[in-house]
């Protein structure tokens, strides 16, 4: 029971913190156009988003997928992005499908925002006893997650329903925050691509040896003592 507290515990906190924010920002994106008589419409929402990430975050833990952090951290901020985007052309009122694209959304996306999660439990494991410890981590993070939910419904119905602000100005106005919040973490993520050059010998000589190998003066024996040495500037 303590195992279970205590990643219980920890699942909560990775939502739940500063640090946290870009999975907050993007649970509260996927929530926003919603009011609290749309709870059956969040049901499937959060099922959705719970679905996606659930099956990065097994699938990574138990090592059948990876992907660089860098990526991943990434894509995570474009994924806001563009949950903010949908909401803005989002209009109340009007007809949707039975499928709108926000619950897709929330599936693909939520596969991301799994593999962040995996890669926190991978490093708190280091790799070694996962299983026992994934279902109770996996649960901590749904109840931070609906914690999140019901606050931004909270909110809405304030200025929605109590201040009436008319939804779509609601809607327009945080979304548009978010978004350009989100642009600046993308931005400051952009992983850094590192191109593959020949070794540069920058304080010390090479030189080539009789034998075809590369060697620097001052490592080893010397080799221009030895016959047939030939220095590489001459080569």
């Amino acid at each position: 029971m303590g195992d279970f507290n205590l990643y219980f515990g920890l699942g909560v906190e990775h939502i739940l913190t500063w640090d946290a924010l870009d999975h907050i920002l993007f649970v509260s994106a996927l929530c926003l156009r919603y009011r609290l008589t749309d709870w059956k419409k969040v049901v499937i929402m959060v099922t959705a988003f719970t679905i996606g990430h659930s099956i990065t975050l097994v699938l990574s833990v138990l090592g059948y997928f990876k992907m660089p952090v860098d990526w991943i951290e990434f894509l995570i901020p474009l994924t806001i992005a563009a949950t903010a985007v949908n909401n803005l052309f989002y209009r109340p009122g009007k007809k949707t499908a039975k499928l709108p694209l926000i619950y897709f959304f929330a599936l693909f996306f939520g596969m991301i925002h799994g593999l962040a999660y995996a890669n926190l439990l991978l490093d708190l494991e280091g790799g070694e006893n996962l299983t026992s410890h994934l279902l109770a981590f996996n649960l901590g993070i749904e109840v931070a997650q609906l914690l999140v939910v019901a606050v931004v419904l909270f909110l809405s119905f304030i200025f929605v329903e109590n201040l009436k602000i008319p939804q779509q100005w609601w809607l327009a106005v945080i979304s548009s925050a978010i978004l350009v919040f989100s642009i600046k973490i993308a931005l400051q993520r952009i992983p850094e691509y590192k191109t593959i050059t020949q070794t540069a010998i920058t304080n010390e000589k090479t030189t080539l040896c009789m034998y075809g190998t590369v060697c620097r003066i001052g490592n080893g024996p010397e080799h221009s003592e030895q016959p047939g040495f030939q220095s590489w500037e001459q080569v």
